[in-house]
Protein backbone atom coordinates (compact mmCIF):
# COMPACT_ATOMS: atom_id res chain seq x y z
CA UNK A 1 0.00 0.00 0.00
CA UNK A 2 1.33 3.24 -0.86
CA UNK A 3 1.57 5.69 2.45
CA UNK A 4 2.95 8.97 0.43
CA UNK A 5 2.86 9.88 -3.43
CA UNK A 6 5.01 12.95 -4.83
CA UNK A 7 4.25 14.18 -8.53
CA UNK A 8 6.16 16.62 -9.99
CA UNK A 9 6.53 18.82 -7.02
CA UNK A 10 8.32 22.19 -7.42
CA UNK A 11 9.50 24.82 -4.88
CA UNK A 12 10.23 28.27 -5.38
CA UNK A 13 11.21 30.39 -3.04
CA UNK A 14 10.87 34.55 -3.96
CA UNK A 15 13.60 36.80 -2.22
CA UNK A 16 12.68 40.12 -3.45
CA UNK A 17 12.60 40.18 -6.99
CA UNK A 18 14.14 36.88 -7.78
CA UNK A 19 12.62 33.37 -7.83
CA UNK A 20 14.69 30.84 -6.20
CA UNK A 21 13.73 27.61 -7.27
CA UNK A 22 14.67 24.75 -4.44
CA UNK A 23 12.91 21.67 -5.55
CA UNK A 24 12.43 20.60 -9.75
CA UNK A 25 9.81 18.13 -10.73
CA UNK A 26 10.03 16.18 -7.65
CA UNK A 27 8.62 12.67 -7.83
CA UNK A 28 8.77 9.92 -5.22
CA UNK A 29 6.69 7.42 -4.11
CA UNK A 30 6.96 5.66 -0.41
CA UNK A 31 5.21 2.15 0.33
CA UNK A 32 4.37 0.95 3.58
CA UNK A 33 7.07 -0.67 5.29
CA UNK A 34 9.74 1.07 2.85
CA UNK A 35 12.97 2.38 4.90
CA UNK A 36 14.29 5.09 2.58
CA UNK A 37 17.46 7.06 3.06
CA UNK A 38 16.97 10.36 1.50
CA UNK A 39 21.27 11.87 0.55
CA UNK A 40 22.25 15.21 -0.54
CA UNK A 41 25.12 17.87 -0.31
CA UNK A 42 24.15 21.17 2.19
CA UNK A 43 21.91 23.42 -0.09
CA UNK A 44 20.56 20.57 -2.66
CA UNK A 45 16.63 20.86 -0.98
CA UNK A 46 16.43 17.85 1.17
CA UNK A 47 15.08 19.65 4.04
CA UNK A 48 12.50 21.41 2.25
CA UNK A 49 11.42 17.88 0.77
CA UNK A 50 11.12 16.71 3.81
CA UNK A 51 9.45 19.46 5.22
CA UNK A 52 7.02 18.87 2.35
CA UNK A 53 6.89 15.41 2.98
CA UNK A 54 6.11 16.18 6.69
CA UNK A 55 3.35 18.63 6.05
CA UNK A 56 5.26 21.68 7.37
CA UNK A 57 5.14 23.28 4.05
CA UNK A 58 3.47 23.44 0.76
CA UNK A 59 4.59 22.84 -2.78
CA UNK A 60 4.52 25.77 -5.76
CA UNK A 61 3.43 23.57 -7.73
CA UNK A 62 2.70 19.57 -8.10
CA UNK A 63 0.29 17.11 -6.23
CA UNK A 64 1.17 14.91 -2.90
CA UNK A 65 -1.16 12.55 -1.80
CA UNK A 66 -0.89 11.11 1.59
CA UNK A 67 -2.85 7.63 2.06
CA UNK A 68 -4.43 8.42 -1.14
CA UNK A 69 -5.51 11.94 -0.21
CA UNK A 70 -4.66 14.98 -1.54
CA UNK A 71 -2.67 16.69 1.05
CA UNK A 72 -2.44 20.72 -0.83
CA UNK A 73 -6.70 20.76 -0.86
CA UNK A 74 -6.22 20.61 3.18
CA UNK A 75 -6.59 23.94 5.21
CA UNK A 76 -3.34 24.59 7.96
CA UNK A 77 -5.71 22.73 10.46
CA UNK A 78 -5.69 19.57 8.85
CA UNK A 79 -2.74 19.39 8.08
CA UNK A 80 -1.69 20.04 11.77
CA UNK A 81 -3.93 16.59 12.62
CA UNK A 82 -2.70 14.79 9.83
CA UNK A 83 0.75 15.40 11.50
CA UNK A 84 -0.19 14.95 14.81
CA UNK A 85 -2.03 11.86 14.21
CA UNK A 86 0.16 10.03 10.97
CA UNK A 87 3.40 11.55 10.87
CA UNK A 88 6.47 11.34 13.81
CA UNK A 89 9.06 13.43 13.36
CA UNK A 90 12.84 13.15 14.61
CA UNK A 91 14.98 15.90 14.50
CA UNK A 92 18.52 16.02 15.01
CA UNK A 93 18.54 18.55 17.78
CA UNK A 94 15.69 16.62 19.73
CA UNK A 95 12.96 19.35 20.39
CA UNK A 96 12.47 18.59 24.04
CA UNK A 97 10.73 20.56 26.51
CA UNK A 98 14.14 20.81 28.51
CA UNK A 99 11.82 21.39 31.90
CA UNK A 100 9.50 18.81 31.37
CA UNK A 101 10.35 14.97 32.07
CA UNK A 102 10.96 12.54 29.79
CA UNK A 103 7.35 10.88 30.06
CA UNK A 104 6.08 14.30 30.07
CA UNK A 105 8.04 15.02 26.66
CA UNK A 106 6.31 11.52 25.39
CA UNK A 107 2.87 12.34 26.36
CA UNK A 108 2.97 16.03 24.25
CA UNK A 109 1.16 14.76 20.85
CA UNK A 110 -1.52 13.07 23.59
CA UNK A 111 -2.35 16.57 24.97
CA UNK A 112 -2.69 17.94 21.73
CA UNK A 113 -5.21 14.49 20.77
CA UNK A 114 -7.24 15.02 23.68
CA UNK A 115 -6.42 11.97 25.34
CA UNK A 116 -7.12 11.67 29.03
CA UNK A 117 -4.20 11.68 31.77
CA UNK A 118 -4.41 8.49 33.11
CA UNK A 119 -3.85 7.09 29.21
CA UNK A 120 -1.49 9.21 28.37
CA UNK A 121 1.10 8.65 31.50
CA UNK A 122 0.23 4.83 30.38
CA UNK A 123 0.89 4.79 27.00
CA UNK A 124 4.20 7.36 27.47
CA UNK A 125 5.85 4.39 29.49
CA UNK A 126 5.42 2.10 27.31
CA UNK A 127 7.04 4.02 24.51
CA UNK A 128 9.69 4.91 26.78
CA UNK A 129 10.04 1.54 28.04
CA UNK A 130 9.81 0.04 24.33
CA UNK A 131 13.26 2.45 23.54
CA UNK A 132 15.15 1.29 26.61
CA UNK A 133 14.71 4.35 29.02
CA UNK A 134 12.37 2.66 31.75
CA UNK A 135 15.02 3.76 34.43
CA UNK A 136 14.86 7.74 33.26
CA UNK A 137 10.83 8.50 32.75
CA UNK A 138 10.99 11.14 35.35
CA UNK A 139 15.05 12.27 34.04
CA UNK A 140 14.88 16.06 32.56
CA UNK A 141 16.22 15.99 29.21
CA UNK A 142 19.29 17.89 30.77
CA UNK A 143 20.22 14.61 32.58
CA UNK A 144 19.84 12.42 29.48
CA UNK A 145 22.70 11.79 27.36
CA UNK A 146 22.71 13.13 23.62
CA UNK A 147 21.68 9.46 23.05
CA UNK A 148 18.98 9.00 25.72
CA UNK A 149 17.42 12.17 24.20
CA UNK A 150 17.43 11.00 20.58
CA UNK A 151 15.49 7.74 22.35
CA UNK A 152 12.83 9.94 23.89
CA UNK A 153 12.39 11.52 20.22
CA UNK A 154 11.86 8.21 18.89
CA UNK A 155 9.49 7.68 21.52
CA UNK A 156 7.39 10.74 21.24
CA UNK A 157 7.21 10.14 17.51
CA UNK A 158 5.91 6.98 18.11
CA UNK A 159 3.39 7.28 20.86
CA UNK A 160 0.46 8.34 18.01
CA UNK A 161 1.40 5.05 16.29
CA UNK A 162 1.95 7.12 13.21
CA UNK A 163 1.89 6.01 9.59
CA UNK A 164 5.06 7.21 8.91
CA UNK A 165 8.41 7.89 10.94
CA UNK A 166 10.12 11.37 9.89
CA UNK A 167 13.88 11.73 10.63
CA UNK A 168 15.61 14.60 9.89
CA UNK A 169 19.78 13.64 10.26
CA UNK A 170 18.68 11.41 13.54
CA UNK A 171 22.47 10.63 14.28
CA UNK A 172 23.81 14.46 13.63
CA UNK A 173 24.33 15.28 17.31
CA UNK A 174 25.04 11.85 18.27
CA UNK A 175 28.40 10.14 18.99
CA UNK A 176 29.36 7.12 16.91
CA UNK A 177 28.04 4.60 18.95
CA UNK A 178 24.92 6.52 20.26
CA UNK A 179 24.54 6.50 16.30
CA UNK A 180 24.72 2.69 15.69
CA UNK A 181 22.41 2.46 18.70
CA UNK A 182 19.78 4.61 17.28
CA UNK A 183 19.74 3.13 14.02
CA UNK A 184 19.73 -0.14 15.30
CA UNK A 185 16.26 0.72 16.82
CA UNK A 186 15.12 2.38 13.21
CA UNK A 187 16.11 -1.35 11.29
CA UNK A 188 13.72 -2.56 14.70
CA UNK A 189 10.56 -0.70 14.07
CA UNK A 190 11.16 -1.19 9.98
CA UNK A 191 11.26 -4.21 10.72
CA UNK A 192 8.22 -4.29 12.58
CA UNK A 193 6.06 -2.68 10.04
CA UNK A 194 6.93 1.01 10.09
CA UNK A 195 7.90 3.03 7.51
CA UNK A 196 10.50 5.19 7.62
CA UNK A 197 11.58 8.33 5.48
CA UNK A 198 14.85 9.98 6.89
CA UNK A 199 17.63 12.23 5.51
CA UNK A 200 21.01 12.01 5.95
CA UNK A 201 24.30 12.70 4.44
CA UNK A 202 26.13 10.33 6.48
CA UNK A 203 26.72 7.28 3.51
CA UNK A 204 27.49 4.99 7.13
CA UNK A 205 23.84 5.79 8.21
CA UNK A 206 22.03 5.55 4.76
CA UNK A 207 23.47 1.96 4.76
CA UNK A 208 20.80 0.69 7.02
CA UNK A 209 17.91 1.77 4.66
CA UNK A 210 16.42 -0.86 2.34
CA UNK A 211 16.89 2.09 0.00
CA UNK A 212 18.51 5.24 -0.89
CA UNK A 213 17.51 8.38 -3.55
CA UNK A 214 19.99 11.45 -3.88
CA UNK A 215 18.87 14.61 -4.56
CA UNK A 216 20.96 17.34 -6.15
CA UNK A 217 20.39 20.82 -6.94
CA UNK A 218 16.88 20.17 -6.33
CA UNK A 219 16.64 17.28 -8.35
CA UNK A 220 15.91 14.00 -7.28
CA UNK A 221 17.93 11.11 -8.86
CA UNK A 222 17.76 7.67 -9.38
CA UNK A 223 18.73 5.83 -6.32
CA UNK A 224 21.56 3.42 -6.34
CA UNK A 225 23.89 2.44 -3.37
CA UNK A 226 26.61 2.15 -5.65
CA UNK A 227 26.95 6.08 -5.96
CA UNK A 228 25.66 7.50 -3.12
CA UNK A 229 28.02 8.65 -1.70
CA UNK A 230 29.74 10.17 -4.92
CA UNK A 231 30.44 14.16 -4.02
CA UNK A 232 28.52 14.17 -0.52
Amino acid sequence: MTVLELRNIYKTYNQGEYAVPVLKDVSLKVEEGDFLAIMGPSGSGKSTLMNIIGCLDRQSSGEYYFDGESVQEKSDNDLADLRNRSIGFVFQNFNLLPRESARENVELPLVYAGINPKERRERAEKALRDVGLEDRMEFNPTQLSGGQKQRVAVARAMINNPRILLADEPTGALDTKSGEQLMRLFTELNSNGMTIVMITHEPEVAQYAAKTVIIRDGVLLDSGREDYSDGL
